[in-house]
This record gives C-alpha cells, sequence and structure tokens, in this order.
C-alpha cells in the first residue's frame, strides 16, 4: 500500500511540474505577441524617437487599442494601449492634459499625464502590468508600457488636447444644464453633427449646449426648455 501511495505521489508531482512548464510557456508566448505587436506598430509608424516638430494632439481608438501621435494632424506615430474594460469604460470625449506627474501611484508606473473627464480620475499613464497592455482591461484610464509613455511624456505639453474615440453611450436619462457624463459627450457629437453646436465635446451640458438643444427644439415645434428629454433625443435619432 505504501508503494503505490508513493507511486501516485510521483506521478501528481510529475504532472504538477508539466502543468508549471506548460504554464511558464503559455505566459512566455503570450509576452512574445504583446512584442511582435509592439515592433509591427513601430514599423507601421516609423518608429520615429525624436518629438514630433509642430503641434501635438493625440487621438486615442478605443476599439483598436491604439494611441496616434499627431503632428500639425498628420499621424507621427502610434502606440499599444490597454484601456478600459466594459464595466469601466474609457470616456470617449474631447479632453485635454491638465497636469503631469512622475510616479504617481501604486500600479501607473513611472509617468502620469492627468485629463480633464469631469466625473472622475482619469489619465494615460504607464503600468507595471505590461501584460495588460493591448487589452480591455484597465479602470477607465489608458495604459502604456512604460519606456513608451516616459517618451510621450516628454512630447506632451500642458493644454494637448487628447481626443479619444470609441462606441457611442446610450442615453438613459434626461439631461439638463451643469450635468455631466459620457452620455452628453454623444449628445454633443450628434449636435455638431446636425450644425447645431461648434463646442468641444467635454461632456458637460454647459450653456452652449443648452442653447444648441433649445435650437433643436424650436426648429422642430418642441418646447423650448433646453432639457435633453424622451422627445429631444427623437430627434437626435436616439429612439426611446
Amino acid at each position: 500500500m505504501k508503494y503505490i501511495t508513493l507511486i501516485l505521489a510521483k506521478q501528481k508531482l510529475l504532472y504538477t511540474g508539466f502543468g508549471l512548464l506548460a504554464f511558464v510557456l503559455l505566459v512566455g508566448f503570450f509576452a512574445f505577441l504583446d512584442y511582435r505587436d509592439d515592433q509591427e506598430l513601430a514599423q507601421q509608424s516609423g518608429g520615429p524617437a525624436d518629438p514630433p516638430p509642430g503641434v501635438i494632439d493625440l487621438v486615442i481608438d478605443v476599439q483598436k487599442r491604439a494611441l496616434v501621435v499627431l503632428n500639425d494632424g498628420v499621424p507621427y506615430k502610434e502606440y499599444r494601449v490597454a484601456v478600459g474594460k466594459s464595466s469601466t469604460p474609457t470616456p470617449i470625449g474631447e479632453w485635454k492634459v491638465v497636469w503631469k506627474d512622475y510616479n504617481w501611484g501604486t500600479g501607473f508606473g513611472s509617468r502620469w499625464m492627468g485629463l480633464n473627464v469631469p466625473w472622475g480620475i482619469y489619465g494615460i499613464h504607464g503600468t507595471d502590468k505590461p501584460w495588460s497592455v493591448g487589452r480591455y482591461a484597465s479602470h477607465g484610464c489608458i495604459r502604456m508600457h512604460n519606456k513608451s509613455v516616459e517618451e510621450l511624456f516628454e512630447w506632451v505639453p500642458i493644454g494637448t488636447t487628447v481626443q479619444i474615440v470609441g462606441p457611442p453611450v446610450k442615453i438613459k436619462r434626461n439631461l439638463r444644464l451643469k450635468m455631466s457624463g459620457p452620455d452628453v459627450v454623444v449628445v454633443q457629437k450628434k449636435l455638431r453633427e446636425m450644425g447645431l453646436y461648434n463646442g468641444r465635446t467635454d461632456g458637460i451640458c454647459g450653456p452652449s449646449t443648452i442653447e444648441a438643444v433649445k435650437m433643436l427644439q424650436a426648429k422642430n415645434g418642441l418646447a423650448v426648455t433646453g432639457v435633453i428629454d424622451k422627445e429631444t433625443r427623437k430627434f437626435l435619432d436616439f429612439g426611446e
């Protein structure tokens, strides 16, 4: 009986060893895929190491998990990024870099660039989880490899425009003056497409957004309240 028990113990140890080896190989494989993807992006954009000579703007595509640096409106360099999970999405809209910092906190890597999103704290930062880059993995922030964010940090001045694009958010509430959120961004974008609004898609229901809503309501025979209610949403093609 002791002999059989010893044999079973050895087999279990052997299987555990194989399982551990398989796990290590799998982690290494995914790390290689991340490295290869980063190399491909660098080749596509030419991978310049020098800062853009013109005006810098950033565009972050949530669905592609990519950050593009624009030089005078022309793509200059592209980086892989991690973006928010479905439960904690990255905020769609047009923002500004409003502060920069080194080693901002645990888990945020070596650099932090904060955005002026009105309903939370969001930023572009490094990470101590490099394997998450390229995935939907964050609480809404934009994660980069530390080496990449350290380069970008030196290029980007305070006030840089950051355009985050992605799937629209469904509007489920009435919106009024001074309210904010990702649903306000959706309304602002639609009003801009209709030629009624020329402000920033900053997610804040300010006076210019309300005036645009009133113009829409007056144009379509609705009560001119400035409130984005159920009836107004129908004319914005948001349905019920």
